[in-house]
């Protein structure tokens, strides 16, 4: 009896087995950091404990603790960890706003790239194939003005950087716009936080003193609750909206007008 042999996966079978396994892979890592407790790491509490440290070793090796800030921060937005006001706002306290900024702009920019095109390739395709005509309309649409939409997006702080990312990613967007806009879009935010963290000696030293009262009057529980994004100003904050809405303007001109010509 003649032996059989399985058949061969099919060329489009094993392309998506490849396509999923970066996405199991960032899963897996998300999952893993949140059952470890590692993101509970990310807090300014634990930046107060190791900021001594963390200054001298920046001091003895500069290069090498920036580019391990970068990778730290590669990463978390790669898994979509909500730290990067806090990681910008540390960077610039670290090596000083103007490298912390630009940094924190390129790791940012490198960190979303990571994840728009595993989302892309992996989801963005496959789910935009099976969407509606009118879906696929609007992706259609969304890609003819993307890097403006992307950019009116970033500028927007309100607007979560993950959800973004997942937007762009499934409506088809094209790589090299994705990451003109993301780094464009994100060097007024990276700046205002690494400018806003150079300032946090008085901060620290705030918090220092409300511990310590704490701490005197018996309590047990002492922690320091800070928000990285109470850095930004509302004024700083409009500013961003505005730029944000002057994105859009464009836009906005050429719906304009192809209605009026419509209307003609």
């Amino acid at each position: 009896m003649a032996e059989t042999y399985p058949k061969p996966d099919s060329p489009d079978k094993a392309g998506r087995f490849w396509r999923i396994v970066p996405l199991a892979f960032v899963l897996t890592a998300i999952a893993s950091v949140f059952a470890t407790g590692l993101h509970r790491s990310l807090t300014f509490e634990t930046f107060l404990r190791y900021q001594a440290w963390l200054q001298d070793l920046v001091a003895a090796h500069g290069p090498a603790m920036l580019a391990l800030y970068g990778l730290i921060y590669v990463a978390a937005v790669t898994l979509s960890l909500p730290a990067s006001a806090f990681l910008t706002a540390i960077g610039g306290y670290l090596f000083g706003w103007p490298l912390g900024g630009i940094t924190a702009n390129l790791a940012a920019t490198l960190g979303a790239t990571n994840i728009f095109l595993i989302a892309r390739s992996s989801l963005g395709r496959p789910l935009l194939e099976r969407a509606g005509s009118r879906i696929q309309s609007l992706a259609a649409g969304f890609r003819k003005q993307s890097f403006l939409y992307l950019l009116s997006l970033r500028l927007i702080p309100v607007v979560p950087f993950w959800l973004t990312n997942l937007a762009a990613a499934f409506f088809g967007m094209h790589l090299r716009p994705f990451v003109l806009a993301t780094q464009l879009g994100m060097l007024p935010a990276s700046f205002a936080f690494a400018l806003a963290g150079s300032g946090l000696d008085d901060i620290i030293a705030k918090h220092e003193r409300q511990r310590a009262e704490c701490l005197a009057l018996g309590r047990s529980n002492c922690a320091i609750d800070f928000d990285a994004k109470s850095l930004l100003t509302p004024e700083l904050m409009t500013a961003l909206a505005l730029l944000g809405i002057l994105a859009l303007i464009p836009i906005a001109l050429k719906q304009w007008r192809r209605r009026k010509a419509g209307g003609n």
